[in-house]
């Protein structure tokens, strides 16, 4: 199936084997396609690229074969997996992206996030993505051992879930004047994006955006190709 495609918020873990089987179907059946955007969250987790984790191998092996087969892979840093760096890419065969990042889709400029930082009337979590995101935090994160880095991997997630499970719902989706102000700022008129965990298409006074899901009852994908882009589900 050619074209260009679109993933992200799969949070892969080994407490979920099933996503990793849905990513490795989805990867055999789309070994003609010109290029694959992971945008983020592709693990629940991650503590550095140096991780020997049994899943961390298995993935880049995944995503190597995939990549070898000719579709150029690009990965993106989410708000789970920040800590990812070029080594993995490199190993998995694919390219880290900035986020944000502007590609050229089929003569479009379009502008690929995460998308946590378009959340920004959740004050606390943007205060502490900016010290997560300091060069020097995570220099002294990964530093540590590997063993203290799962541990405070684990504490981070249960803080968040906490936190999450308090906060309203408008305050964890995206701040639309902020969606129009990037827009804005790189000077196009579309937006892909994941982090919520709500696909669907909308459209803002700058330009359209196009909201990826999570992969947690079914895989959603996003296919585009010259004057397409479309949101799929697909069942596992």
């Amino acid at each position: 199936m050619p074209g260009t495609w679109f993933i992200s918020d799969l949070h892969l873990d080994p407490a979920r084997p099933a996503v990793t089987r849905a990513l490795a179907a989805f990867l055999d059946a789309r070994r003609d396609a010109e290029a694959l955007y992971i945008l983020g969250d592709f693990f629940e987790a991650w503590v550095g690229d140096d991780d020997d984790a049994p899943l961390a191998r298995e993935v880049a092996d995944l995503l190597a074969r995939y990549s070898a087969a000719g579709p150029a892979l690009y990965l993106m840093r989410g708000n789970r997996d920040f800590l990812l760096g070029e080594d993995y890419c490199a190993r998995a065969g694919g390219t880290l992206l900035a986020d944000p990042t502007v590609i050229d889709l089929y003569g479009r400029r379009v502008l690929l996030m995460h998308g946590d930082s378009l959340c920004t009337a959740d004050e606390a979590y943007q205060q502490f993505r900016r010290t997560a995101r300091s060069p020097e935090w995570q220099a002294d994160i990964l530093a540590r051992p590997l063993a203290e880095r799962r541990a405070l991997a684990a504490q981070l997630r249960g803080m968040s879930q906490e936190a999450n499970s308090n906060k309203a719902e408008d305050i964890m989706d995206v701040t639309p004047a902020e969606v129009d102000r990037v827009l804005r700022e790189h000077g196009v008129d579309c937006l892909i994006h994941g982090h919520t965990h709500r696909p669907d298409h909308h459209v803002h006074a700058g330009g359209e955006r196009w909201v990826l899901g999570d992969w947690y009852e079914h895989a959603w994908v996003m296919k585009a190709g010259p004057g397409q882009l479309e949101l799929v589900k697909i069942d596992w």
